[in-house]
């Protein structure tokens, strides 16, 4: 009779009525406020996962597939009469199928690769400088030591230097950055149940009263625990959605900075990663896809904690 009762007077308060005065209890000042930090922190370390997986992505497509032929005395006569040096070493290139694409740097690159060491004065320095040759493979995979040899063998001294070592070690690197986000992340998740856990017992300790009253007159367990939920799901997707959007214009100040990192000066390679890993705005794609699903996911914590938590404390009343 007790449960009909109360059933019946819930059909006649208006929508939205308050009957367990969660309003005061559960705050829409700390926990979305808390929340909203919990996803600033989580859109950050989304946006390095996924900006490392990026650059790894170009860097390994791109610098792994370069090589550099260092060709001393480019001017001398090679072993095969009337040809130069260079231009054996790039008949050899461009005749071998496993190099998509070889040119020599001009003096004006050479300059710019030695200002950093030399100064600006390093015309008048009298140095015997090598040709370079940027070299753009078909396939990174291919054994090029039967290539070094025939270079070699042409003009002795050449030196062929693959970046293939340095692209596997910052792959390597950016792999590990990426499993440091992700464990970042597994803590904000970690924090924002706590939290919302530790507003949750407050909230039962704030309206205990009411809540044994409810309870002692037939109110389901899911009943109260569902009021619970639903103002914890309010104020978690309220305070994610604060937090993502407080996330934006520093993630985009991010990306600016960075985009200079991401760039490739290899032949056959675009010239940086803007166009298919900065997308729109300068965030990668995925980004702004995840972005979005914050507040969803913050509005699930919210929910699932709170029914959690009730419940359980529902259950050890006598």
């Amino acid at each position: 009779m007790a449960a009909w009762s109360l059933m019946a007077s819930a059909r006649l308060r208006p929508a939205g009525f308050d009957d367990l005065g969660l309003q005061r209890a559960l705050s829409d000042r700390l926990l979305p406020f808390l929340v909203a930090a919990m996803a600033f922190l989580a859109a950050l370390g989304l946006a390095g996962a996924f900006a490392a997986a990026g650059l790894a992505g170009h860097w390994q497509e791109g610098a792994e597939a370069a090589l550099t032929v260092q060709v001393p005395d480019p001017t001398a006569e090679s072993a095969t009469p009337g040809t130069s040096r260079l231009d054996r070493a790039l008949a050899l290139l461009r005749a071998d199928p496993a190099v998509a694409t070889a040119r020599p740097l001009t003096a004006g690159e050479l300059n710019a690769l030695l200002r950093p060491w030399l100064g600006d004065d390093e015309k008048h320095l009298a140095l015997p400088l090598p040709a370079v040759i940027a070299v753009h493979l078909a396939d990174p995979t291919a054994p090029l030591d039967q290539l070094s040899a025939m270079l070699v063998a042409a003009a002795p001294g050449t030196v062929v230097e693959s970046h293939g070592v340095w692209v596997r070690r910052l792959a390597a690197l950016a792999r590990s950055l990426q499993a440091c986000a992700a464990v970042a992340l597994l803590v904000v998740a970690a924090v924002a149940v706590a939290v919302v856990a530790v507003a949750t017992h407050a909230g039962i300790a704030a309206r205990r009263e009411a809540i044994e009253i409810v309870h002692g007159l037939g109110a389901s367990d899911s009943y109260i625990a569902a009021r619970f939920a639903g103002r914890a799901t309010r104020l978690a997707a309220i305070g994610a959605a604060a937090g993502a959007l407080a996330a934006l214009p520093v993630l985009l100040t991010l990306a600016g900075l960075a985009a200079p990192f991401g760039r490739l000066d290899v032949p056959g390679v675009p010239s940086g990663v803007a166009a298919a890993v900065l997308a729109p705005a300068g965030l990668p794609v995925p980004l702004w896809l995840a972005l979005p699903l914050l507040p969803v996911i913050a509005a699930a914590i919210g929910y699932l904690t709170a029914q959690a938590t009730v419940r359980r404390w529902l259950r050890r009343l006598p």
